[in-house]
């Protein structure tokens, strides 16, 4: 069983480091469609809100991604901007930060498991930096996108930061040639220097991204080429 709603958000209000003026929003934020009177046809629930976050989240992302790679192209930031708003990620995320324990759905949902599905939780997460950009601002937004959700998951689950960057190699096709068939990050770099290809700054950098995943994420880069090996990257 859940905590009651109002000490649920105000937990998740701590969580989020902002004391807000409005407290309904991030109430409005943390309340499934399934909370609601049948009647109320999604009026009070998350969904609104929603619609507000994931553009925020969007925009300061993509700020970000574009002052970690200044010489990167559209193309290449938006399939890095694509992989770090995905419902998977966000998932993760809302997790990380318990957003699932203050998010109020109704009895028969929670005992079906709606709390624990990606796409409740990274709704969930969107509608709250949509709450926290209209209570306290962009900064306040970007803060909490940035700082406290994805860079911090990012260094608990090196996965993500690895997963960018295999994607980035991947996404070059003279790259990703060679890289195929690597099953460890060793062999990707032992490939690379065996070569003689002529790296970019942000290839040496991914190739340090996906050298720091642990050893206990099997399998990830077999998974992941032949993600690419069904749909081929088009530029490089």
């Amino acid at each position: 069983m859940g905590l009651p709603q109002t000490l649920a958000s105000s937990s998740f209000a701590t969580l989020l480091g902002h004391d807000f003026a409005r407290p309904e929003l991030l109430r409005e934020a943390l309340t499934h469609r399934s909370a609601l009177r049948p009647r109320a046809k999604g009026l009070g629930s998350n969904e609104r809100l929603e619609f507000i976050g994931d553009r925020v989240l969007g925009l300061v992302m993509a700020e970000w991604l574009a002052e970690r790679f200044p010489v990167e192209q559209e193309g290449e930031l938006g399939r890095r901007l694509a992989w770090l708003v995905s419902q998977p990620v966000l998932a993760v995320v809302a997790e990380e930060i318990g957003l699932a324990e203050a998010l109020s759905v109704a009895p028969g949902e929670a005992r079906a498991g709606v709390r624990q599905r990606a796409t409740g939780l990274a709704d969930a997460l969107e509608a709250s930096l949509g709450a926290l950009y209209l209570d306290g601002g962009l900064d306040k937004a970007r803060a909490f996108a940035v700082v406290d959700a994805m860079r911090p998951i990012a260094a608990r689950h090196q996965a993500t930061v690895a997963q960018v960057a295999l994607a980035w190699l991947l996404s070059r096709p003279q790259v990703s040639t060679v890289i195929m068939g690597a099953k460890t990050p060793e062999q990707l770099t032992d490939n690379l220097g065996a070569s003689n290809l002529e790296l970019t700054a942000d290839d040496l950098q991914a190739l340090e991204d996906v050298s720091k995943l642990p050893a206990e994420y099997p399998g990830w880069m077999l998974a992941m080429q032949a993600q690419y090996r069904a749909k081929p990257p088009t530029k490089g």
